[in-house]
């Protein structure tokens, strides 16, 4: 073929370049209106306020493609290394205000909307929040992401674009109820669909062996179903650079979606039956594993997105007119935890059988790509696969994992020979019992880099569940503590305390975080003070006028905002702040004349719809709330809140608001934390427990502005070793017993001394988790709490201080380490490419 240039006018050209890349007023109200008509298909009498959002959304992407294609081109024409980050989870948060605040056209663009008639936060507010994560896991990847793309690092994110995300939650009768998350109802505006690039996946079936024509032996994988995965791309923007990366998702499709045969035969649900299997893998995040149909579909969707992203990445080899021996040199694979680790056996496959590469050089090649991040101390979370089931649905993979372990057990034996024990704990094959396929176990044989995400996880890892590993590769493992990115979790959603830093010291801190050190220099500053009490006082009342809205409860800023928002689990404890409540609670029923410092406790967050204690909890929550609120004897001096349907859009209401961060899980089992890190720089002074990322704060802000509490790691190891029994604090603890006992009564349950029984027996006859023990220290703790917060300027003085001292835990720095130490991945900055056609030139 030849290449043309096709002749475009230059008065075409601009018009082109202003309508679309133009940062002005005029320009943004005309593509505005542009794409209101010429996409949605409406004018102004017509239109929704989705049409609207929708309209404003492409006026916005725009802008960003302009940033995306130029990086592409520039990734491409340099051949940089690209991070490619696997994750099951990417919780993005909404894309409109992030996109408008790192383009830097936040201001201009309300200016234009509400120079329209608009309402800019309503159209703001619309956009449907992508339930692609659970939790820390996925806000921590799309944070990386933001950071990537800051930096000027090339990266791709690859996950599955599921059709319906994490549940939305509402509350009846105080239960947690789940809604089905339909996020995509009304489009995406900012996803493009790549179908030319779709891939093809195997499942099941068997495997034969043969002589190649050369000799070589060789193996077939005959599948008993094949499923397409088509990519679905969405620009991730970095902070007033040009640089834009790729967040890749997977969908997966029928490579037929209708049987007519079937279908004239009448058999109407068999003509679609193709369809609905295949496209079952990306329906749900997370589906329910309980049953033997769960578990395989789990599976099958972390083999989907790892194969269908090796293949893509192969691809951009291709394109590239790079060998397959160079894979490693072009990509750098980051794990995300266990559900990607399948990716290890399948490089190895498409490498030998696709490749033919010898087994030597594959493994070469696949060591040098993959690096691990662990994010459980939990055994129970370092995920295992029945042979059964891997071997029905991946029996390739099986064969390539066998080889693996047999090599890599072959090696263990010459340095341990006699060690059995040992050996069995190094395999990656579990032997005891039904056998499984160990995942952690395969990452760390494939990953040249393994990493913690606080200092504390790392050194237990290393103590404890991959101790083994670290003995024999100690060179691989280092500490990655976690990070947040700035430009949402303060830029976004606390603009009130953005300008006040950004009128002292400059606008330099978003990207240089530890620039919020010449913060100190104002706590002595009464003026600055007081600003900094108005901004923080402002942001509560805007969340006590959302309480009343979702929940219909009254609150009082000018009370102690207490919060803890995070996923409902028994170890995150927060049955231990309901403790807390209800000794407050029995406190002034005893006492109705006592006066404490007002309060108003704030939870949030969702439960594993599978996971009944942690439902249970909830609905204490809010039996506790019912009664407290409604308690004349209590004279509003405490209530308590639970906020549904907690997200990133809701978490950036909240975070802006807290007095007290909650962060009270059992020392030693989070890993690192990162909605802790979000609270510290929005100002908030944790309570907390020397767990994950706690001790890097308290050592960072200081331990006087960090309230602590609590038993540490060895200390619950010595008691447990020594034999705890938590009903001896029941027993020697009076306010502690009146405590457990109000519950066991039936008090918050009209009666019914059967609802909590559960929890309450847990309690006293198990306890995993502490709270018994840590109880007192926590009362004693929270009652220094409140006395401290009485003194408003030493408060401030303490709130500000936690802002100027957080900038280790900007998610910048925690990926310049792994670039450093991990990727060895270098910037790349980016030139905008104008709008010309000699820069788009067809090929006729």
């Amino acid at each position: 073929m030849t290449q043309q240039n096709i002749k475009i006018s230059d008065a075409t050209v601009q018009e082109a370049e202003d309508n679309c890349t133009s940062l002005g007023i005029e320009a943004l109200k005309h593509d505005f209106f542009d794409n209101l008509f010429y996409v949605q298909g409406k004018f102004s009498s017509l239109a929704t306020k989705n049409d609207y959002y929708m309209a404003l959304a492409y006026t916005v992407r725009d802008r960003v493609l302009h940033h995306w294609i130029s990086s592409i081109a520039a990734h491409t024409q340099n051949r940089a290394r690209t991070v490619c980050y696997f994750s099951a989870e990417f919780l993005m948060g909404p894309h409109l205000g992030n996109n408008l605040i790192n383009l830097g056209i936040y201001d201009e663009v309300k200016q234009v909307i509400e120079e329209l008639g608009l309402n800019f936060n309503e159209l703001i507010e619309l956009e449907e929040e992508p339930g692609l994560g659970n939790g820390g896991l996925g806000r921590l990847a799309a944070c990386y992401l933001d950071s990537l793309a800051t930096l000027e690092i090339p990266a791709l994110g690859y996950a599955i674009r599921y059709e319906f995300g994490i549940f939305d939650q509402k509350i009846q009768d105080g239960w947690q109820v789940e809604i089905t998350d339909k996020w995509l109802r009304y489009g995406n505006p900012w996803e493009i669909r790549r179908p030319e690039w779709e891939v093809h996946i195997k499942f099941g079936g068997y495997t034969e062996q043969f002589t190649d024509e050369e000799g070589r032996f060789q193996v077939r994988w005959i599948p008993h179903q094949v499923v397409n995965g088509i990519p679905y791309d969405t620009p991730i923007l970095g902070y007033k650079v040009n640089t834009a990366n790729t967040l890749r998702l997977w969908r997966a499709e029928a490579p037929e979606s209708f049987d007519f045969s079937a279908f004239n035969r009448g058999d109407y649900y068999g003509a679609i039956d193709q369809k609905v299997t295949c496209e079952n893998i990306t329906k749900v995040l997370y589906p329910n594993d309980e049953s033997f149909s769960g578990k395989q579909l789990r599976l099958e969707q972390q083999y989907f997105f790892v194969s269908c992203s090796l293949q893509d990445m192969i691809r951009i080899l291709k394109e590239r007119n790079l060998p397959i021996e160079s894979f490693h040199e072009e990509f750098a694979a980051q794990l995300n935890d266990t559900h990607p680790a399948i990716a290890v056996a399948e490089l190895m496959r498409l490498l030998i059988d696709e490749y033919q590469l010898d087994w030597d050089k594959a493994w070469e090649i696949t060591q040098k790509t993959f690096a691990y991040t662990n994010h459980t101390l939990l055994p129970e979370a370092l995920e295992k696969w029945s042979l059964h089931l891997f071997g029905s649905l991946l029996p390739r993979l099986l064969e390539i994992i066998y080889e693996i372990n047999f090599r890599f057990l072959e090696e263990i034996k010459l340095q341990y020979p006699d060690d059995h024990e040992r050996l069995a704990r190094l395999s990656i094959i579990d032997e005891s019992g039904e056998r499984y396929v160990k995942m952690a176990n395969l990452a760390c044989v494939a990953s040249h880099a393994i990493n913690g995400v606080a200092q504390l996880h790392t050194e237990l890892l290393q103590e404890t569940v991959l101790r083994d590993f670290y003995e024999i590769y100690p060179e691989k493992f280092s500490n990655k503590t976690n990070g947040v990115t700035p430009r949402r979790f303060m830029v976004l959603n606390n603009p009130g305390l953005t300008n006040l830093i950004t009128s002292e010291i400059g606008a330099d801190w978003v990207k240089n975080l530890e620039d919020l050190r010449q913060l100190e220099i104002f706590v002595d500053d009464a003026a600055f003070c007081e600003q900094w009490h108005t901004v923080k006082l402002n942001n509560k009342i805007g969340l006590a006028e959302l309480i009343k809205q979702r929940t219909g409860i009254i609150v009082n800023p000018e009370s102690m905002f207490d919060v803890q928002v995070k996923r409902i689990h028994e170890y995150k404890r927060q049955h231990l702040n309901l403790l807390h409540i209800i000794t407050l609670y029995n406190r002034l029923k005893e006492n109705p004349d006592l006066e404490i410092t007002p309060r108003t406790f704030i939870f949030g967050g969702k439960a594993a719809p599978g996971y009944f204690a942690a439902k249970l909890i909830i609905k204490l929550i809010n039996s506790v709330a019912e009664v407290v609120n409604n308690n004349p004897d209590v004279r509003n001096q405490i209530k308590v809140v639970f906020f549904p349907d907690y997200n990133v859009t809701n978490s950036q209401l909240v975070y802006p608001a807290a007095d007290l961060s909650e962060q009270i899980s059992t020392a030693g089992k989070e890993a690192s934390g990162t909605g802790n890190m979000k609270f510290a720089l929005n100002g908030a002074i944790t309570i907390g427990t020397l767990d994950g990322a706690n001790i890097e704060i308290r050592e960072q802000v200081g331990e006087e502005n960090f309230f602590l509490f609590g038993l540490t790691n060895d200390e619950i190891q010595t008691l447990r070793w020594q034999g705890y029994y938590p009903g001896s604090h029941y027993e020697t603890n009076p306010e502690l017993r009146k405590v457990i006992d109000l519950i066991a009564s039936g008090h918050f349950a009209n009666g019914n001394v059967e609802l909590f029984k559960p929890l309450i027996d847990s309690l006293l006859y198990g306890d995993p988790y502490m709270l018994m023990a840590d109880y007192q220290s926590y009362i004693d703790c929270q009652d220094r709490v409140s006395q401290a917060y009485l003194d408003t300027a030493s408060w401030t003085k303490m709130s500000i201080l936690n802002t100027a001292r957080t900038g280790k835990f900007s998610s910048d720095r925690a990926v310049c380490e792994y670039c450093q130490d991990i990727w060895k991945v270098e910037r790349t900055q980016i030139e905008l490419k104008q709008y010309a056609h000699q820069h788009f030139a067809l090929e006729l």
